[in-house]
């Protein structure tokens, strides 16, 4: 088939990318930093330089492909919200245009866990909870609202909500944690023994190529995961033992973190600069956050391929290469 990938030059585009184009498919991708990713363009994947908030260029990319993969976004703990509403939400809404205008047959769209956070500990949550009243951050907001738009549209679609998702080029998960450590920041927010779903990427890309063609999960969310509820201080630790970087990770109670991050992110909106601490990012460090995949395991078939463990030796180890020039 032919598949456009949206956020193709992002961290799980590439690799949604790459694997359906070994797959045997045609792949086109949509992103901005393609300098960033020459192995896409060695492997045979088309480029399309574009803007998720350029809805011409979005709707003409959709031309002549069968799927969408829409994996772009903008996934940060702090931003504005204009820029979220233009880049996940307007651009999803581009997205959507596009399908409608070349009649593609199905829409799978990346959405996040976060939609269902409470800023509390959340056990076993199901994808069919109802989100909560308020948002727990800008981002959670226009995720929320961008999957609305999804459901209320015609095209076929599924949407997958994978959870903290790490792996080998990632640049936001374990490698804001790692640099926060190294630079004497890094802290244990709470007691440190909440349990957190992780996902390792090509578990995420497993599931994305079972929702382009299971039947049965058309016009649902799905929450994607490793399904091992580890201890998250504990797999950070070890991380940083096992590179090196020299952390006593001081406990901080969590009331105090909050305060701080609310006095910082107040600075922030007079700075405009990403704060050092977000009460969203102090929130996904502390609370438990495990999810049941009952429903994608029936509906797609999903069954993590890649252990959490095998993961985490992978991940150690590209982040253990010196970076290359390509």
């Amino acid at each position: 088939m032919r598949i456009l990938v949206t956020g193709a030059t992002g961290f799980l585009g590439s690799h949604t990318a790459l694997a359906l184009q070994k797959a045997g498919h045609t792949v086109l991708g949509l992103g901005r930093r393609w300098q960033q990713v020459p192995q896409l363009v060695r492997a045979g994947i088309e480029p399309i330089t574009a803007d998720l908030r350029e809805r011409d260029a979005v709707i003409a990319a959709c031309a002549g492909c069968d799927l969408v993969v829409h994996s772009g976004a903008l996934s940060a703990p702090w931003g504005s919200r204009s820029d979220f509403q233009a880049i996940n939400v307007d651009g999803t809404a581009h997205v959507l245009a596009g399908c409608a205008a070349h009649n593609i047959g199905r829409l799978v769209f990346i959405s996040s866990p976060s939609v269902l956070s409470n800023g509390r500990d959340q056990l076993d949550l199901v994808d069919t909870a109802p989100y909560p009243a308020r948002p727990i951050s800008l981002y959670s907001a226009s995720k929320q609202q961008a999957e609305q738009l999804v459901l209320a549209h015609p095209t076929p679609s599924v949407m997958l909500r994978p959870k903290a998702i790490f792996g080998e080029g990632d640049q936001a998960l374990l490698p804001r944690i790692i640099a926060a450590a190294r630079a004497g920041r890094l802290r244990q927010f709470g007691a440190g023994q909440n349990l957190v779903d992780l996902t390792y990427v090509e578990n995420v890309v497993h599931a994305i190529e079972l929702a382009l063609t299971a039947p049965a999960a058309l016009g649902k969310a799905y929450t994607i995961t490793n399904a091992e509820h580890p201890q998250l201080w504990a797999v950070i630790r070890r991380v940083l033992a096992e590179l090196g970087v020299q952390s006593q990770l001081r406990p901080m109670p969590l009331p105090v973190a909050l305060l701080m991050a609310r006095i910082m992110e107040s600075i922030s909106a007079v700075t405009k600069r990403e704060p050092l601490l977000t009460r969203y990012s102090v929130l996904a460090l502390a609370r438990s956050q495990t999810h049941s995949i009952v429903a994608a395991q029936h509906d797609l078939g999903y069954q993590p391929q890649i252990s959490l463990e095998l993961g985490i030796q992978r991940t150690i180890a590209a982040l253990k290469q010196p970076t290359k020039v390509d």
